[in-house]
């Protein structure tokens, strides 16, 4: 007579958390696949009609028509040029100074004073892009703040320098808005980063004879690495789909070929003249550029995982 022994089923602990874990996921990817996935799939689709925006007209079926029509187009390459103009010009200077100003806030003594440093760099990202760039349109007006500073910097007193009618100026102009509103939020990434290193490897280095140049150089910029990856990536994602600063430069008058980053070009394209199946063309080649950039990004950097 043959005994059958049923195997009990074990499910270890490590099964149980990954289990647990994709659960407590769930709302996070249908949030991400109604809000993101969807737009981006829906946008693929639309770029391949002749699709009005307001008409009832069934669409009629281009396939790559559109792409073909941007890619042939002088404006799509124009805004092509403002994306890349601005985001360099931004897109530095964001990374580096951010850095740069979060060390020195981490080297302040007091913690009263680095307090008020955090808050006072970091009031403008709470601000709204309309009223940041209504501020600055005050300050960059003829008669205001911009002109009276840079004419007593350059001592030429009563000269206009067209902060917000010339080409180059008005490109200048969106940059300096663009990096006032969001210098503290990148500075707070940077704090925190610092702050998750542990000061005993500072304290050696210091015990070892090392200043603060080759400590910043060796110990602080290596360890700091996923936090410089982070915040560049974020930074150049940030600038690429800018939008509401040249919107409203442009509303209040300002010549519109410099500023026409391509997010204002799809705003026209598809708003303002309806052609919703060409701006969706564009969102896409916009989506694949940004793709592309952060790929790189990671590609270059190599990022591992960083041990103390």
């Amino acid at each position: 007579m043959k005994i059958k022994i049923r195997k009990s089923t074990y499910i270890g602990i490590e099964k149980i958390e990954a289990r647990w874990g994709f659960y407590f996921t769930i709302p996070a990817i249908l949030f991400f696949s109604v809000f993101s996935f969807y737009p981006i799939i829906n946008a693929f689709y639309t770029s391949l009609f002749d699709k009005m925006t307001l008409s009832l007209a069934k669409p009629k079926f281009m396939g790559l028509g559109n792409y073909i029509y941007i890619l042939k187009s002088a404006d799509f390459w124009n805004s092509i040029r403002a994306t890349f103009i601005f985001t360099l010009g931004t897109f530095v200077p964001i990374v580096v100074i951010s850095l740069l100003l979060a060390v020195f806030i981490m080297m302040v003594s007091r913690k009263k004073v680095r307090g008020f440093l955090q808050i006072a760099y970091y009031t403008p990202a709470v601000i709204s892009s309309v009223v940041a760039a209504a501020i600055w349109m005050l300050m960059m007006d003829p008669r205001g703040l911009a002109n009276q500073l840079l004419n007593f910097i350059m001592n030429t007193p009563g000269t206009d320098h067209k902060w917000l009618a010339d080409a180059t100026m008005v490109q200048l102009s969106t940059m300096i808005i663009y990096f006032w509103k969001y210098i503290g939020y990148f500075v707070v990434l940077f704090i925190t980063g610092l702050a998750s290193i542990p000061p005993t490897i500072f304290e050696a280095a210091v015990i070892d004879g090392s200043n603060r140049w080759n400590t910043f150089w060796r110990i602080t910029l290596p360890l700091l690495k996923p936090t410089v990856v982070l915040v560049s990536i974020m930074a150049m994602l940030q600038c690429l789909k800018t939008f509401s600063t040249q919107y409203l430069l442009f509303q209040g008058g300002a010549p519109k070929d410099p500023i026409n980053v391509i997010t204002l070009n799809i705003y026209t394209t598809g708003i303002r003249n309806q052609r919703i199946g060409r701006a969706s063309a564009m969102s896409i080649v916009l989506f694949l550029i940004m793709l592309l950039f952060t790929w790189l990004q990671f590609r270059t950097s190599k990022t591992e995982e960083v041990e103390y």
